[in-house]
C-alpha cells in the first residue's frame, strides 16, 4: 500500500512538470511593456529576439514619435540595436512594433505596409491605434509592464 502512495505520489508530481515548464518556456519568450502617450497608456507584447531583448535594456526610455509616410509614428532610440538572428525583413502589420536596422529607428504602426527589407519586427500593440493616428509629434515613455 506504502509503495502504491509513493508511486501514485511521484506519478502525480511528474505530470505537473511539463505543464510548469510549458507555463515557463511560454512567459521567456514573450515581454510585456506599457506605452505612455498623453493621457494614454497602451499595452504591448513583445516577442523574444536579440533585437528585443537589446531594446528592453535601453528601457525605460522617453522618445518624441514623428509621422513617417501615413503609415507609422517612428522614432530614433539612444542606440543602434542587436540585428543577431533577425530576419532579412518582414511585412508589418497595423499594431506592429519594429526596428528598421538600416535607419536604427524604432517604429510604431497604425495601418498595414508592404515587405520591408531591414525591417525586424519586435511585438505588438494590443489596442489603442488611435493616438498613432493622430497627426504630429507625440511624446512616449516605454517601459516594462509592471
Amino acid at each position: 500500500m506504502r509503495k502504491y502512495a509513493l508511486m501514485l505520489a511521484s506519478l502525480a508530481l511528474w505530470s505537473l512538470a511539463p505543464v510548469s515548464l510549458a507555463q515557463k518556456t511560454s512567459q521567456e519568450k514573450t515581454m510585456n511593456i506599457t506605452l505612455k502617450i498623453g493621457t494614454q497608456t497602451l499595452q504591448a507584447t513583445l516577442t523574444d529576439s536579440a533585437t528585443t531583448r537589446d531594446f528592453l535594456s535601453l528601457l525605460p526610455l522617453t522618445l518624441t514619435l514623428e509621422d513617417h509616410g501615413g503609415t507609422e509614428k517612428i522614432a530614433s532610440p539612444p542606440r543602434q540595436l542587436s540585428t543577431q538572428g533577425a530576419a532579412a525583413g518582414s511585412t508589418p502589420r497595423a499594431g506592429d512594433i519594429a526596428y528598421y536596422a538600416p535607419w536604427g529607428n524604432l517604429a510604431l504602426y497604425h495601418k498595414d505596409f508592404p515587405y520591408s527589407s531591414g525591417l525586424i519586427l519586435l511585438g505588438k500593440l494590443d489596442g489603442g491605434l488611435d493616438v498613432l493616428r493622430q497627426p504630429g509629434k507625440v511624446n512616449v515613455t516605454i517601459q516594462r509592464a509592471k
